[in-house]
């Protein structure tokens, strides 16, 4: 039988989270890419099955406290740092809390090719009168600026970036929450209701009864 070290092993991907439902959708997401998972959710077993595995990038959360230990390990391997929101941290591979599947993705696919995250690049989405700055992450109805949370915008953005789409309440939790198990779906229908009180008449948010939502282009 092959052993770790002698199987197929372009992009072995470590992760070592704590909350074993972020761990199954970083999973679920990274193995839709292509990558092959491997997933620790105790701290004591990640320095071991690193170094069974030699794994050819690692997505650490940080709250576990095993950081140096298993970077010792892994030496010069790639790192992608899972931070609580609001901290920047050390590595150039960084994604803070609460973050979309898709964005740990891209990471740990730049992180296997050596690559500098990018800056962020600006960008404007419109749906009718509303229009959404991604570079500045503002939002305007008729030109009027609406103040949002962090969260309304990521969940108006992600709506707006892929127009007429209708998306499970599920769905958005994963892609906007970072976890379906986080929060229940009446969070999402919370937030919507949010966004179409701050955006009035002119909101592109629709309802498709018994699925989910979409944004109108």
């Amino acid at each position: 039988m092959d052993t770790p070290a002698e199987t197929d092993r372009d992009g072995v991907v470590l992760v070592v989270e704590h909350d074993p439902g972020v761990a199954d959708l970083a999973r679920l997401y990274l193995s839709r890419e292509g990558f092959d998972v491997h997933v620790v959710t105790e701290p004591e077993g990640a320095v071991a099955e690193a170094r069974r595995l030699r794994p050819d990038a690692v997505v650490l959360d940080l709250s576990t406290g095993v950081r140096e230990e298993l970077t010792r390990e892994v030496g010069a391997t790639p790192v992608v740092c899972v931070v609580p929101d609001g901290e920047t941290g050390t590595s150039p591979y960084t994604v803070p809390r609460p973050f979309s599947p898709r964005v740990l993705v891209a990471m740990v696919a730049r992180a296997l090719r050596g690559q500098a995250p990018e800056a962020p690049r600006e960008g404007v989405l419109r749906a009718g009168q509303v229009t959404l700055d991604t570079a500045t992450r503002t939002v305007a109805a008729a030109g009027s600026v609406k103040s949002l949370t962090a969260t309304e915008f990521d969940l108006l953005a992600f709506l707006m970036e892929r127009p007429g789409r209708v998306f499970t309440r599920e769905q958005l939790l994963a892609a906007v929450w970072g976890s379906a198990e986080s929060a229940g779906t009446r969070t999402v229908d919370v937030h919507i209701a949010q966004l179409r009180a701050k955006l009035g008449a002119l909101s592109p948010l629709r309802t498709v009864r018994g699925i989910g939502y979409a944004a109108d282009p």
